[in-house]
Protein backbone atom coordinates (compact mmCIF):
# COMPACT_ATOMS: atom_id res chain seq x y z
CA UNK A 1 0.00 0.00 0.00
CA UNK A 2 1.33 3.82 -1.05
CA UNK A 3 -0.36 6.84 1.40
CA UNK A 4 -0.35 9.96 -1.07
CA UNK A 5 -0.58 13.32 1.33
CA UNK A 6 -3.58 15.56 0.53
CA UNK A 7 -2.75 19.52 0.07
CA UNK A 8 0.31 20.33 2.83
CA UNK A 9 0.47 16.72 4.81
CA UNK A 10 3.99 15.03 4.37
CA UNK A 11 4.54 11.49 4.82
CA UNK A 12 7.15 10.52 7.37
CA UNK A 13 9.11 7.93 9.14
CA UNK A 14 10.82 8.05 12.29
CA UNK A 15 14.66 7.58 12.26
CA UNK A 16 15.64 4.54 14.78
CA UNK A 17 15.68 5.27 18.44
CA UNK A 18 19.61 5.60 19.90
CA UNK A 19 20.49 2.12 21.74
CA UNK A 20 23.28 3.59 23.60
CA UNK A 21 23.80 6.66 25.41
CA UNK A 22 26.55 9.45 24.70
CA UNK A 23 28.81 7.62 27.64
CA UNK A 24 28.81 4.51 25.85
CA UNK A 25 25.80 2.55 28.14
CA UNK A 26 23.10 0.71 26.73
CA UNK A 27 19.53 1.63 27.17
CA UNK A 28 16.63 -0.54 27.47
CA UNK A 29 13.94 -0.21 25.14
CA UNK A 30 11.38 1.82 28.03
CA UNK A 31 14.37 4.52 28.30
CA UNK A 32 14.19 5.40 25.15
CA UNK A 33 11.71 8.26 23.86
CA UNK A 34 10.70 8.85 20.04
CA UNK A 35 13.35 10.23 18.16
CA UNK A 36 11.98 13.57 16.52
CA UNK A 37 13.90 13.51 13.44
CA UNK A 38 12.31 11.37 10.35
CA UNK A 39 12.38 11.07 6.36
CA UNK A 40 10.83 12.72 4.32
CA UNK A 41 8.40 9.16 2.14
CA UNK A 42 5.63 11.77 0.28
CA UNK A 43 4.90 15.26 0.42
CA UNK A 44 1.46 16.73 -1.00
CA UNK A 45 0.78 19.13 -3.35
CA UNK A 46 1.08 22.31 -1.37
CA UNK A 47 -1.04 24.28 0.78
CA UNK A 48 -4.13 26.35 -1.43
CA UNK A 49 -4.30 29.75 -1.27
CA UNK A 50 -7.27 31.84 -1.10
CA UNK A 51 -7.51 32.21 -4.90
CA UNK A 52 -7.15 28.39 -5.86
CA UNK A 53 -3.22 28.70 -6.36
CA UNK A 54 -0.86 26.36 -4.47
CA UNK A 55 2.27 27.01 -2.98
CA UNK A 56 4.82 24.72 -3.76
CA UNK A 57 5.97 22.26 -0.44
CA UNK A 58 9.40 23.24 0.93
CA UNK A 59 10.58 19.58 1.97
CA UNK A 60 10.51 16.75 -0.62
CA UNK A 61 10.75 13.22 -0.83
CA UNK A 62 14.19 12.15 0.78
CA UNK A 63 14.54 14.94 3.25
CA UNK A 64 15.74 14.68 6.38
CA UNK A 65 13.86 16.42 8.64
CA UNK A 66 13.72 17.41 12.60
CA UNK A 67 9.68 17.95 13.57
CA UNK A 68 7.68 18.67 17.09
CA UNK A 69 7.33 16.55 19.91
CA UNK A 70 3.69 15.84 19.42
CA UNK A 71 3.20 16.42 15.61
CA UNK A 72 1.60 14.30 13.29
CA UNK A 73 -0.75 11.56 13.54
CA UNK A 74 0.30 7.94 13.78
CA UNK A 75 -0.42 4.88 10.80
CA UNK A 76 0.51 1.95 10.58
CA UNK A 77 0.57 0.64 6.79
CA UNK A 78 1.76 -3.03 5.81
CA UNK A 79 3.78 -3.37 9.59
CA UNK A 80 5.64 0.29 9.05
CA UNK A 81 4.85 2.72 11.82
CA UNK A 82 4.49 6.56 9.55
CA UNK A 83 3.87 9.34 10.55
CA UNK A 84 0.84 12.23 9.11
CA UNK A 85 1.44 15.87 9.58
CA UNK A 86 1.55 19.14 8.18
CA UNK A 87 4.70 20.23 6.74
CA UNK A 88 4.38 23.41 9.07
CA UNK A 89 4.94 20.99 12.15
CA UNK A 90 8.52 20.71 10.31
CA UNK A 91 10.53 22.62 12.11
CA UNK A 92 14.20 22.37 10.01
CA UNK A 93 15.54 19.66 7.21
CA UNK A 94 18.81 18.04 8.45
CA UNK A 95 21.62 17.92 5.38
Amino acid sequence: MRLVPLGDKVVIRRMEAERKSSGGIHLPDTANEKPHQGRVLSVGDGSQLGDGTRVKPQVGEGDRVLFNRCAGTEVTVDGDELLIMNEEDILAIVS
